[in-house]
Formats: structure tokens, C-alpha cells, sequence
């Protein structure tokens, strides 16, 4: 007998909510995805407030923080929204459909992993190299389900292909980033660390960005021309390619020259893609503005570089990669993880005013937390600032990720299957 309750309700009502949630991959990725947002922060604020700010004794952590927090942001945060966004769009662009079970050994062992490494933060370094290889496995067994898809496509789809090599350089980096950690090789963890910037995650969002940004454009500006010049994506591939070479070969004096070209295009590219007429669609405007962001970090980068090459190295302190990493990475994956789960949950696609100012409020904690390195800064100022921006981060992805959550663990509002 089917419960009063429930009669007339469709079947996707009455499923669990194990059920709904995994029921599409964007759903199993993005709701890890959004609760790491906070907790990755929760870490690293917790030491701030203990070492910078006195407010409690210094946690004991079981690696030095910024090797903890290097990890969990680079290769612990964004791979998260990478792989729902990629098991989604990527199965659109080739017509080629992911398997539940493949999403599922993707995301549940980088759940379990992930819980792990935690856990071995607050006691020893063999958990931490222990739970990053357990959600290294899952990287892997995700990536490879991609790489299914794509290589068994009746036509190739160049951008997919290039995520999913991403994804595998970005695995490269995470397995030499647990080694260096478990060799306690304080040299060889900046390096990875580095390459998972370099070489997987800035190139990774730059692909994004040229295939949907266009798009997306093209649906809500009439008239809108389609600007994607082949020579494009190489060439900011090329670049970071070159920035981490000459990062790695302690050169950083001569980072502007791969920086202030790709910050130079980067900015012409917001302008040719309709920054300005971006903003009759809030969601859409996020999306421009943070490729905007990221130009202009690109520029700090390059400016930082010349200081160097001025006398001054150190001046700016890491404040251009914080402006790259919050104000870009962060801010966008805020906009396009919004679109995408009210797109795929049957809602309008429309952003909410906790959307829109928690996005620009995100933009101006990456600002304050590129401040925060200037040398010059007073040690007092520099601490206030840290707490200050650390908090707001998660103030801003607590509010969000309360909207956007119970959607991962809801039916779809039109009644449709994802």
C-alpha cells in the first residue's frame, strides 16, 4: 500500500535522499565541493586565529599549516567542482553518457580520503600522506571514467580532451606533493604545489572559460559573435608553462614575461567577450568579472616580478597568487557552480542577492588578502587583515553553501530526471 501522503507524487519524490544526491554526478561532486569551501578555510582560519591573533594556544598541527593549507585548496578544493563540471559538460559536448558507478568511484573515495587527511592534520603526517592517496585513487578512477568518454566519442571533442590531460598532470602533481610531504622535502612540496596551479589548475579554468563563457554569452545577448581564436588557449598554456619554469628555476625577476602578455590578452579577452553587456544577467556577469580578476592579478603578478627585477623582491609577498587563487579561481567556481546547479535542478537562472554581493564580497576578501603580503604592512595590520579576510571567506561560502546544498539533496523543481 503506498501511503496516503504519496499518492500522486512522482517517483523522483518518493526516492531517498542517498538516491537523489546520487543521482547525478554534478550533484556527488558539487555538495563535497561546497562544504569544502568552509571547512578548507575553518583550517586554516583556526591557525590564524591561534598563531597571528593569539585568540587560543597555537593548534599542534602534524605538518607545518602551509603545507596543509597548499594541499587542501589546490588539489582538495577546486578538483571537486572540476569533476562535476567535467562528468556534466563533457557528456554533453560528446554525447557520451557517464556510468553512476564510475562518478561514484570517482567521488566516494575522495570523500573518504579527504575525512582521512583531516583527521591526520590533527595528529600524524603518515594520515595525511595516507588519506591524499586514498583521494588520489579517486581522482584517478574519475579521471579515467572521463577519459572514456571522451576517447570513445564519435567525433573528438578538443576542449574535453584537454581537461582530461589536466587532470592527469593534476594527479602528478598531488602524488609529488603527498612524496615531498612524507620526505618532510620543504623544496619539492613548493614545487608541486606550484605545478598544481601552473599546470592544472589555471589552465583547466582557462578551458572552461573559453568554451562557456562564449557560450553562455551567446544565450542571453542578442547578436552576440562567437570570438574564439585557435591560437588562444595555447598560447595561456604556453605562458603558465613558462611561469612555472622560471618560478621553479628561481628566476621570478622574469615572471613578467610570461605574465604581462597573458595579463594583457586575458583583459582583451573579458573585453571582446561582452564585459560590459554582461550585466543584464547577474550570473552572467560573474563570470566576466572574474576572468576580469584575473587578468588584473596576472598584472600584480607581473608587477611583483619587475619589483624584483627592481631590487625589491618580496615586496608584494605572495598577494598576486591570493588575488589569482580568491578572486579568480574562487569567485569564479562561485558563479559557474551556480549556474550550472540551478541550470540542472530546474531552476530560473537567475542570481539571488545572496548570490550576487557573496560573489563580489569574495572578490574584495581575494583584495584584502593580496594587501595582507605587502611588505611594508605593519605586523599588527597584516594579522587584522588575515583574520578578517580568513572570516569573511567563510561567512561568504557558509551563506552560499546553506543556499545551494539542500538543492544537491532535492529532486529537481520541474519534476525531470539529474
Amino acid at each position: 500500500m503506498i501511503p496516503i501522503s504519496q499518492r500522486g507524487a512522482s517517483p523522483a519524490g518518493r526516492r531517498s535522499t542517498w538516491a537523489v544526491w546520487t543521482c547525478a554526478p554534478h550533484r556527488v561532486y558539487f555538495l563535497p565541493g561546497a562544504l569544502q569551501l568552509v571547512a578548507a578555510m575553518l583550517f586554516m582560519g583556526w591557525d590564524i586565529a591561534g598563531r597571528s591573533l593569539g585568540l587560543w594556544p597555537v593548534p599542534a598541527w602534524s605538518v607545518p599549516p602551509a603545507w596543509g593549507h597548499a594541499w587542501l585548496m589546490v588539489f582538495g578544493l577546486f578538483p571537486w567542482f572540476i569533476f562535476g563540471f567535467g562528468f556534466t559538460a563533457i557528456s554533453n559536448w560528446t554525447g557520451v553518457k557517464p556510468r553512476r558507478a564510475e562518478w561514484l568511484a570517482g567521488a566516494l573515495p575522495m570523500i573518504a580520503g579527504l575525512l582521512v587527511l583531516y583527521a591526520g592534520l590533527a595528529s600524524t603526517r603518515g594520515l595525511v600522506v595516507a588519506g591524499g592517496l586514498v583521494h588520489l585513487a579517486g581522482w584517478l578512477a574519475g579521471t579515467a571514467a572521463l577519459t572514456r568518454i571522451v576517447f570513445t566519442a564519435g567525433k573528438r571533442d578538443p576542449q574535453g580532451a584537454a581537461i582530461v590531460a589536466l587532470l592527469y598532470l593534476g594527479a602528478i602533481a598531488s602524488g609529488a606533493f603527498l612524496v615531498a610531504v612524507a620526505q618532510l622535502d620543504a623544496g619539492r612540496v613548493g614545487l608541486a604545489r606550484d605545478a598544481g596551479l601552473w599546470l592544472f589548475l589555471l589552465p583547466v579554468f582557462l578551458v572552461v572559460n573559453h568554451r562557456m563563457i562564449p557560450f553562455f554569452s551567446s544565450r542571453v545577448l542578442s547578436g552576440y559573435v562567437m570570438y574564439r581564436p585557435a591560437f588562444s588557449l595555447p598560447f595561456l598554456a604556453a605562458a603558465c608553462a613558462a611561469h612555472l619554469a622560471l618560478e621553479s628555476a628561481s628566476l621570478a625577476q622574469w615572471t613578467w614575461v610570461a605574465d604581462a602578455p597573458m595579463a594583457a590578452w586575458v583583459g582583451w579577452l573579458a573585453w571582446k567577450w561582452g564585459l560590459t553587456q554582461s550585466f543584464r544577467a547577474r550570473l552572467l556577469a560573474m563570470l566576466h568579472l572574474s576572468l576580469t580578476v584575473l587578468a588584473v592579478a596576472l598584472a600584480f603578478s607581473a608587477v611583483a616580478s619587475l619589483a624584483a627585477l627592481a631590487g625589491q623582491p618580496g615586496l608584494f609577498g605572495r598577494g598576486p597568487l591570493h588575488l589569482l587563487a580568491v578572486g579568480y579561481l574562487a569567485a569564479m567556481t562561485f558563479g559557474m557552480v551556480s549556474r550550472v546547479s540551478l541550470g540542472h535542478s530546474g531552476r530560473s537562472l537567475e542570481a539571488d542577492p545572496l548570490t550576487w554581493y557573496g560573489f563580489l564580497a569574495l572578490i574584495g576578501v581575494g583584495a584584502a588578502r593580496a594587501v595582507a603580503d605587502l611588505a611594508p604592512l605593519p605586523p599588527g595590520l597584516r594579522s587584522a587583515l588575515l583574520g578578517l579576510a580568513a572570516a569573511a571567506w567563510i561567512v561568504i561560502v557558509a551563506g552560499w553553501a546553506a543556499r545551494f546544498v539542500p538543492i544537491y539533496l532535492a529532486p529537481r523543481s520541474d519534476g525531470r530526471e539529474g
